[in-house]
């Protein structure tokens, strides 16, 4: 019969692709034991998103099969890893990771995608909040079909929920759908820093954050107020749009926020007729700006009539057109967010222990 040290040691050879660490040192093992030769444990990934899920469940069927053990009873969970510095937040400790979504121009599409990204990311069971950002010209209850207003109770905006995601915007305050937010930059500080420290966000693994377009001081406030996971750039395949992201892409890095990754959007469309493939707008503008600059490129999502629909009848393409190329691309794409996440994660939980490590060790000095 098979020892516990066995089953370990061949669970160590199954390795997580995205992390490039085995599963047992990074603690995914859980409950393990052994009776009358049935093995049973629970196999946690890192986020319920997780693109290789399928591909770790098979390698680790595969290690125990190899051993010799027939009856496994195998139950797969996931808790999502922090990926920000919690205990420096005394602002929003209970959100495990905030993703903003920036763009270095408008009309690219970025409130599209950070709505959608984060249903994707609800839907697989994570749970998700949305903070509009874009004081200016706040769409995002208009595109998630957001009807609830929100309410204080004990001195907190309680967020609506739409479709498992808790939302807040400045577009539920305004009086008038046609009323534009005229502010000055302070005012903008102010009102997001209110939205993170106000809402009763309760506990989140992704904050997704819809960021003005350009670079002005709502990213700034962000990076200077609160401890945040990543960017996630979004352009289109034209020059025009790429040049102007990666001057987005030089701010964040100045200020030291990590980079998930570049999405290019309206990457092309479907013939309706003859199903060929046209490029509307170029190509490969985001798959330059992640080979120029070492960045994660997070997959492209196709320019489709359904998509402006959706969005205009506060349905989005993910839930009004649920099997579609584009919801399905969309899919794909907050998958390998996920996993991007959870590698910033790992470096971060890796350069902690480190740094703990260097703090405790006893000091040396020469011999008198």
């Amino acid at each position: 019969m098979a020892t516990v040290e066995q089953v370990l040691s061949s669970l160590r050879k199954v390795v997580d692709p995205e992390l490039h660490k085995d599963i047992v040192s990074m603690g995914m093992i859980k409950d393990l034991s052994i009776t009358d030769g049935n093995v049973s444990f629970t196999l946690e990934l890192t986020t319920p998103a997780c693109p290789f899920n399928d591909d770790i469940e098979r390698d680790v069927r595969a290690a125990i099969s190899d051993i010799g053990i027939q009856n496994l009873d195998l139950k797969v969970t996931a808790r999502v890893m922090e990926g920000r510095a919690i205990s420096m937040d005394e602002l929003i400790p209970d959100v495990k990771n905030i993703i903003a979504i920036a763009s270095g121009k408008g009309g690219v599409g970025k409130t599209t995608i950070a709505v959608n990204l984060a249903l994707a990311l609800a839907e697989t069971g994570a749970k998700v909040g949305l903070l509009d950002a874009d004081i200016y010209g706040p769409s995002v209850p208009l595109m998630m079909g957001a009807e609830a207003s929100p309410q204080v109770i004990n001195n907190k905006i309680q967020p609506p929920n739409v479709e498992g995601v808790k939302v807040i915007s400045m577009g539920f305050f305004y009086e008038q759908s046609q009323q534009a937010g005229i502010y000055r930059g302070p005012i903008i500080s102010g009102i997001i820093k209110q939205f993170l420290t106000d809402v009763e966000w309760g506990s989140l693994d992704y904050l997704i954050i819809d960021l003005p377009p350009g670079t002005g001081d709502a990213p700034l406030t962000m990076a200077q107020t609160i401890p945040v996971t990543g960017i996630i750039i979004v352009t289109t395949p034209q020059d025009v749009a790429m040049n102007v992201a990666v001057k987005a892409l030089g701010m964040f890095s100045k200020l030291n926020v990590p980079i998930v990754g570049v999405i290019e959007n309206m990457s092309y469309m479907r013939c309706p007729h003859c199903n060929e493939q046209i490029t509307i707008f170029g190509e490969g503008g985001g798959k330059r700006i992640s080979e120029k600059y070492g960045i994660p490129f997070l997959g492209e999502i196709p320019l489709s009539p359904q998509i402006m629909e959706g969005s205009d009848k506060g349905k989005p393409v993910i839930i009004s057109d649920a099997d579609s190329i584009q919801a399905k691309e969309l899919r794909k794409v907050a998958k390998t967010v996920a996993g991007r996440i959870s590698v910033i994660a790992a470096d971060l939980n890796s350069n902690q222990i480190a740094s703990n490590e260097s703090t405790l060790a006893p000091s040396t000095t020469a011999a008198d």
